[in-house]
């Protein structure tokens, strides 16, 4: 009876062991899949000099493979985590006793339990299973952890280890790790830096460097102390190593390089509409972009200077906040937003005024001391300061400088007219405090930095740079509340025959009124489209003076064809794109070269296809090119004149000041600037082109052109060349005979003149009628010389 008993407890064991294992396996993962497993990797962004400059990712994790990985950094895990990993078959027999009998007084001392789990183990709990704490789970990793070991390799199941694992400051694997906490690369990590990345798989918020640095330094010594019981380091090393400081970033950084974030953020949404969010964000891409540091650093630098000089112009707003002074006030002080990008700026609070003389108190550090005088002035002249008033100030010479965060925003974009690669993005004065990018996503109106499209379409036809358009008033049907709608020059005066170039310069509204009702506003607007302006513009006479609306972005782009030989290109950001395995899955310039690849012998190089397509001829180009050059030289935009010859561009200024822009360019740089209110507000009188965004452009240019010197536009071959009122003309075979054959006749009398006797001798000339013999007037002292006022504005 016993027997049969004894019998039967075995089966009904062995029964609900069947049943319990048949429980256990129904929904075991196949560890085979990791043979094949990658982890969501972050998309690391670069400047086209190789400068890490964004990263895109779900989880900060840097894939590196096993034979990348440096041996101090594998010997740290080993010690801290499984130091008989290379012996054991997934389950460390040993280690697991030793862990049961710590476990005794851990439970009697109320401290956490240890699970005494290999390394393979916890990749099979990672990558497989869930983090419940369970004997279910633990049977289950380690019937997987002996799977894992017959299907992968140690170095495999370690590289899935230390990729996988999350190491706090938000990085997933080592190589994040060492950078977030380090700011280096693996194969720069010191043995006590590597041995602190070992610390941290057992609790990261326990042992944060910032937080709990005692405890942190404590962990990393452990570390090292197995290390050396390991035999991975000799006593000298340890020694050495533990002497050293616990040193680490005061927060984890996607980037060393912080002043691309606009840049950086238009790439990632190019990405994003090219590969999708899933890849982009988890596929671990080599991203490589167009960016150029340096002129990004001074895109930045010359904007934000730009609107706090117009902020500056338009007074003090008053002090962002108040204080009693009670006790905390520091702490409210120190939570004022300021942008990141002025380093040097700190909070403080007026102590007291006398006049001119205000005492501040800063907030971060208690320090005291005098605003500069002229700062202060300023401010009293618009707003008193008063006592408890919350301000910025920046250190300078012993005293302090008054600073406001301007209420003003901009753009500033720079594209190679060749290429269209964009090397420079900033899009407002601070993408921490505003991400709304104005260089891509603001449609506002350009003014007249249009007016070179209505310019170029009349070269395009008939027209050249010595044609004479007659500026003088004008008006047209179809004005607000049944009025006639008369364009006005900025000035309110008007200037007779003009020719084109002289138009330009000045920017006349009504000539250019005049001009393109002669060329017809359908053609304007379809050169305009051609060229990449916009493709919402409507052929009304407005839209000459630049009543359409663009972006900096497009309307940059659209002026290189200008420079380039009359092609329009498609700028872009992201020059190669490549996966994780090294694969280029993408190339921006996608031209093919057949014998690019072939080894050099004497013979003429392979010659590539221009890019972009051609939209204006080269000759109408080049005649653009000099007659903009000459705005800087002779017109409104005479103020970046200190930059040299070949330099060029057109200011813009739209009704009511409401925004100011100036694209210009040199024959290998095309930079577009923008300033204005996001709510389109006006900027104020005599907030115009030259005055804002001219500033701008040559406080970057003088950067750019020390990197890329101005050269000669290039002259079309095909082009004739006559010089007309001493500057060389480019005209298209043909059209410089009628600038000859228009030439005065002799008999036609000299000196001021009868404006309807000029007409007259006109119509006599195209009529074959000999001239009318006219008395020739007594010669009239010349009227005093008259300077031509400076057309600056763009609507009227």
């Amino acid at each position: 009876m016993a027997g049969v008993v004894l019998l039967g407890a075995i089966a009904l064991a062995g029964l609900v062991v069947a049943v319990y294992a048949a429980w256990l396996f129904h929904d075991l993962p196949d560890a085979s899949e990791l043979a094949d497993y990658r982890p969501a990797t972050a998309t690391r962004v670069y400047a086209g000099d190789g400068t890490l400059i964004g990263e895109f990712s779900d989880e900060r994790r840097i894939y590196v493979s096993y034979e990348q990985i440096p041996e101090p950094v594998v010997q740290a895990f080993l010690a801290a985590e499984d130091r008989n990993f290379f012996s054991h078959g997934g389950v460390d027999v040993s280690g697991l006793g030793r862990a049961m009998f710590k476990n005794v007084f851990n439970a009697a001392t109320g401290r956490r339990l240890e699970g005494g789990s290999t390394i393979t183990q916890q990749v099979a709990k990672n990558v497989l299973l869930t983090s419940e704490t369970s004997i279910n789970r633990k049977v289950k990793e380690a019937i997987l952890a002996n799977r894992l070991e017959a299907t992968l390799t140690k170095p495999q199941i370690l590289e899935l280890y230390l990729n996988e694992i999350f190491l706090g400051y938000r990085s997933f694997g080592v190589a994040a790790a060492a950078y977030n906490y380090f700011g280096k690369s693996l194969d720069q990590l010191t043995p006590d830096e590597a041995a602190f990345l070992a610390a941290l798989p057992k609790g990261p918020n326990n042992y944060h460097p910032k937080r709990h640095p005692a405890a942190a330094k404590g962990r990393r010594d452990w570390v090292l102390g197995e290390m050396r019981e390991s035999g991975f380091i000799t006593q000298a090393q340890l020694q050495t190593a533990l002497a050293r400081p616990l040193v680490t970033q005061d927060a984890p950084r996607r980037a060393a390089y912080a002043d691309a974030d606009f840049f950086v953020e238009e790439a990632r949404r190019q990405a994003i509409a090219r590969f999708g969010r899933e890849e982009v964000n988890r596929g671990g891409y080599y991203l490589r972009t167009t960016l150029d540091p340096e002129l990004q650093s001074a895109a930045r630098d010359a904007l934000m200077k730009g609107l706090e000089n117009y902020d500056r112009r338009h007074g003090w707003r008053g002090p962002w906040g108040t204080t009693d002074f009670a006790e905390g006030w520091q702490a409210v002080a120190l939570r004022g937003t300021k942008p990141p990008e002025r380093r040097a700026w700190r909070p403080a609070a007026v102590e007291s005024v006398a006049g001119n003389t205000v005492r501040v108190r800063r907030a971060d550090d208690g320090s005291t001391g005098t605003l500069l005088a002229e700062d202060a002035a300023w401010a009293n002249a618009n707003r008193q300061l008063k006592r408890g008033d919350l301000i910025f100030v920046e250190p300078r010479g012993g005293q302090f400088a008054l600073k406001q965060v301007p209420a003003v925003n901009g753009a500033l974009v720079a594209i190679e007219p060749t290429s269209g690669r964009v090397l420079a993005m900033v899009g407002g004065y601070s993408y921490a405090l505003s991400s709304f990018n104005r260089a891509t996503q603001a449609e506002r109106q350009p003014g007249s930095a249009f007016k070179p499209f209505v310019y170029a379409t009349a070269l395009e036809g008939d027209y050249t740079p010595a044609s004479i358009v007659l500026d003088a008033p004008i008006s047209f049907a179809g004005g607000p509340n049944g009025t006639r709608w008369s364009p006005e020059n900025y000035s309110r005066e008007y200037y007779g025959p003009t020719t084109l170039r002289r138009g330009l310069e000045l920017s006349r509204n009504v000539m250019t009124v005049r001009l393109a009702q002669a060329i017809g506003m359908t053609n304007v607007v379809g050169l305009a489209k051609k060229m990449g302006v916009s493709d919402t513009l409507q052929p009304n006479l407005s839209v000459s003076l630049g009543a359409g609306e663009t972006t900096p972005y497009r309307l940059t782009a659209a002026y290189a064809a200008f420079v380039n030989g009359g092609r329009r290109v498609n700028p872009y950001l992201i020059e190669v794109v490549q996966d994780r395995d090294g694969e280029t899955i993408f190339r921006a310039d996608d031209r093919r070269c057949r014998e690019c690849g072939r080894p050099f012998s004497g013979q003429e190089s392979p010659r590539l296809e221009a890019l972009g397509t051609q939209v204006i001829d080269p000759i109408t180009a080049y005649q653009m090119s000099s007659m903009l050059e000459g705005v800087v030289q002779r017109g409104t935009a005479a103020s970046a004149r200190g930059l040299g010859r070949w330099v060029g561009g057109k200011t813009g200024t739209t009704n009511e000041y409401r925004s100011a822009w100036f694209v210009g360019f040199s024959s290998d740089i095309v930079v577009g600037v923008f300033i204005g209110f996001d709510d389109n507000r006006p900027l104020g009188s005599g907030e115009t082109g030259a005055t804002g965004p001219v500033p701008v452009f040559n406080e970057f240019m003088q950067v750019a052109l020390r990197k890329r010197p101005a050269r000669p536009f290039v002259r079309p071959k095909n082009a004739v060349f006559r010089t007309v009122n001493g500057i060389e003309e480019a005209f298209r075979p043909g059209t410089e005979r009628r600038r000859e054959e228009e030439a005065p006749r002799p008999q036609v009398p000299t000196g001021p003149q009868n404006y309807n006797d000029v007409i007259r001798r006109e119509q006599e000339v195209e009529a074959g009628l000999p001239p009318a013999t006219t008395p020739t007037p007594p010669p009239t002292p010349p009227p005093a010389k008259k300077e031509p006022a400076e057309d600056l504005s763009g609507l009227y």
